[in-house]
C-alpha cells in the first residue's frame, strides 16, 4: 500500500484490493456518526424562502465532529439578522464550529429579519444524507499495451499517479479521453490491473484520514456482529 496524498481534504491511497473490499469500505462509510442540524425552530423569516427550505439549507452545512461526541451529543446555535443582507451559514452562533462560514443560505430585503434556533445531533449517512462525512470511490490502475502512438498519450497524461512503464506495458492512471484515445488506436490495449486507487474526499466534518479509520472500524464491528449472528 502507498500514499500518494494525505491531506485534511483528500486522502489517496494505492493498492492491491478487489472491488469488493474497496467496495466494503466505501458503504461503511454512511454508518460513520456525524454531527448535523437536525431540527430547526423558526421565530421569524421575511425571506423568500419557505422554512422548511430554510431548515433543509442548514441540514446540509457542514459542521465539524470532534472525536469527544457521542450518541447524547446536542448543540444548539442562534441566528438572527436583519437585512438588508445575505444570510451564510458562518451567522449561526453556538458551541460548535460551522466548516464552511461562505455558504449563502438566503437574501433578507430591506427590514426583513431571521430569527430561527437550530439543534445539531450525530447521525448517521444510513439515515440521512446530511451526516456522510465525504465522498469514497476508487478507480483500477490500467494495464496499458505500449505502441509509438500509445506512449505519446500517456505521457502527456494527466492521472492521480505518475505513469510506470514496465517491459511493453504501462502502468497508469488516465482521464476518459486518454483512455478513449488509445483504445481508438488499438481496442484491446487497455486492461484492468490488480491495484486500485482508493480516494477519499471530506466535506470538513472530520480528516480524510479519519474518515477512512473510522470506516474500518465499523466494517470490522459489523463483521464481528455477522459473526456472532451465525454462530
Amino acid at each position: 500500500m502507498e500514499i500518494i496524498k494525505n491531506s485534511e481534504e483528500k486522502l489517496i491511497i494505492r493498492m492491491e484490493a478487489n472491488e469488493s473490499l474497496a467496495n466494503a469500505i466505501r458503504r461503511s462509510i454512511t454508518e460513520i456518526p456525524v454531527l448535523a442540524i437536525d431540527e430547526v425552530e423558526i421565530f421569524k423569516n421575511d425571506s423568500a424562502l419557505y422554512d422548511e427550505i430554510i431548515a433543509h439549507r442548514f441540514g446540509l452545512v457542514p459542521l465539524k465532529t470532534e472525536k469527544g461526541m457521542n450518541e447524547k451529543t446536542k448543540i444548539e446555535f442562534k441566528l438572527t439578522k436583519k437585512g438588508p443582507c445575505t444570510v451564510y451559514a458562518g451567522d449561526l452562533k453556538g458551541a460548535g464550529d460551522v466548516v464552511y462560514e461562505k455558504i449563502p443560505i438566503t437574501i433578507l430585503g430591506n427590514e426583513h429579519k431571521l430569527e430561527l434556533v437550530a439543534t445539531a445531533r450525530l447521525g448517521r449517512g444510513i439515515e440521512h444524507s446530511k451526516h456522510i462525512p465525504g465522498l469514497c470511490y476508487y478507480r483500477h490502475i490500467l494495464d496499458v499495451a505500449s505502441s509509438p502512438k500509445i506512449d505519446r498519450i500517456i505521457e502527456n497524461s494527466k492521472g492521480l499517479i505518475k505513469a510506470e512503464k514496465k517491459g511493453n506495458k504501462w502502468l497508469c492512471d488516465l482521464q476518459g479521453s486518454d483512455t478513449q484515445d488509445i483504445l481508438s488506436i488499438d481496442k484491446n490495449a487497455v486492461s484492468s490491473s490488480s491495484e486500485i486507487l482508493f480516494v477519499i474526499e471530506s466535506f470538513g466534518n472530520m480528516p480524510a484520514k479519519d474518515i477512512l479509520i473510522k470506516a474500518m472500524k465499523v466494517l470490522t464491528e459489523n463483521l464481528e456482529e455477522f459473526e456472532k449472528e451465525i454462530k
